[in-house]
């Protein structure tokens, strides 16, 4: 496995998660950026919001994502948190609106995030 996962935490309204980064340059950048805190965007049950200085490698660039998937937009320089289907799901899986760089995962059951829809911050640090 090598070096140990680089495990952050997601705070939404009164929801908290943990999630584990994927060892790529795209990830590492926003370890490095954290911790942030910022507005919240929802589109379907996606979050996004900006981290800024994030330099996008596209290590990846799919807009195949499952729920819990935690992936980097580059051309808007967010960071996307799948939790269920988006507007452009056809069936459970939520649909990126454009090809996204997975960087990380949810650990645990994603879902919950749900319960923090009204939310208008989340926060982003490092465990």
């Amino acid at each position: 496995m090598g070096d140990q996962a680089r495990r952050i935490r997601i705070s939404v309204g009164s929801v908290s998660l943990e999630a584990e980064l994927k060892t790529s340059k795209t990830a590492e950048a926003i370890y490095a950026a954290l911790p942030v805190e910022t507005a919240l965007n929802t589109w379907g049950e996606e979050f996004y919001f900006r981290i800024p200085g994030v330099q996008d490698h596209r290590e990846t660039a799919t807009t195949q994502v499952t729920v819990g998937d935690l992936a980097y937009w580059g051309a808007g320089g967010v960071l996307a948190i799948f939790f269920g289907r988006t507007p452009m799901s056809v069936g459970p899986d939520p649909v990126p609106a454009d090809r996204v760089n997975v960087v990380g995962r949810i650990v645990g059951d994603a879902s919950l995030l749900r319960q923090a829809m009204e939310a208008k911050r989340i926060r982003v640090e490092k465990v």
